[in-house]
């Protein structure tokens, strides 16, 4: 694995390889690589063939690089025994290597609300410092378009929707993962967004009080109020606490009744997974029955 560095000509381009202490994580990347069931996939797939795609990076200063794509096969070979990857190595400014690495990471075939939010929202800003310059590695003719627009284009979604993926970046951290989590739905999400950092925290707590998540009608409610000046936690808990449309009953526990039958470090929402799960089973073992 590790052996002498070899060099192999693909595509027009040089792969060579790298010690994988060279290489460093992109700044602000927005894909997370997590040891999930794909990535034990993916190091299956590399004991038996090795790297086969090589990863892009740029250079850096202090000799180091930056990797444009492939994180997540350089956890994989690293977790491996790796001590080098291979490599092409492209020469770019800033702009060009955030445009590059979303347009890499889109191609993921699972990817979560939050990675997809930012990682438009990096493209989006990128291209518009871009705007105007000379035409470079990586173009987009933007005459007459606005940038998401272009974004839109490429990936299929409306403008609107690439515009609401990029409204989704002001969530704080607890409501994007319970966007992650599916706990809260895409477009009560969008509308909580515009809410300022303290409203979203003082959510979270009407959150827990009513055991409930906002509906799109209620995030629309709780939108208007922060808008007009007139939201409150107390408001919040109110709206939260009303009976949805077709919730005729509604079955609560407390954290304290649950935690009886789960690890203590497990959340709220690490707790309903579980529990929606278990029912799951449940259901396709005896209901069919």
């Amino acid at each position: 694995m590790a052996g002498k560095e070899a060099a192999t000509q693909f595509d027009d381009e040089q792969i060579i390889e790298i010690e994988i202490e060279r290489l460093r994580s992109f700044k602000d990347h927005p894909f997370k690589v997590e040891d999930d069931k794909d990535m034990h996939l993916l190091k299956d797939s590399i004991k038996k063939y090795g790297v086969l795609n090589p990863l892009i990076v740029r250079p850096v200063p202090d000799g180091v690089y930056e990797i444009i794509s492939g994180h997540r096969r350089k956890y994989a070979a690293q977790q491996l025994g790796y001590r080098k990857v291979p490599v092409i190595i492209r020469v770019m400014n800033d702009e060009e290597a955030i445009i590059k690495m979303v347009d890499s990471n889109l191609q993921r075939e699972r990817i979560s609300y939050s990675e997809k939010a930012f990682a438009y929202k990096m493209k989006n800003d990128a291209m518009k410092r871009t705007a105007g310059r000379p035409r470079s590695q990586i173009d987009h003719n933007l005459k007459g378009k606005r940038t998401v627009e272009i974004i839109a284009e490429e990936t299929g979604e409306s403008p609107k929707q690439v515009q609401r993926y990029i409204t989704l970046t002001n969530l704080i951290p607890e409501l994007l993962q319970q966007l992650d989590d599916e706990l809260i739905s895409f477009n009560p999400a969008v509308e909580l967004a515009a809410l300022k950092e303290k409203e979203q925290k003082q959510l979270i707590e009407a959150m827990d009080y009513a055991q409930s998540v906002p509906s799109l009608s209620q995030a629309q409610r709780i939108k208007k109020l922060s808008k007009d000046g007139k939201l409150t936690l107390e408001k919040m808990q109110e709206i939260l606490s009303e009976i949805k449309k077709g919730e005729i009953t509604r079955v609560t526990f407390t954290n304290e009744q649950l935690h009886r039958y789960f690890p203590n470090n497990y959340t709220p929402e690490m707790m309903k997974r579980e529990i929606v799960a278990i029912l799951k089973i449940w259901m396709e073992q005896y209901w069919d029955k």
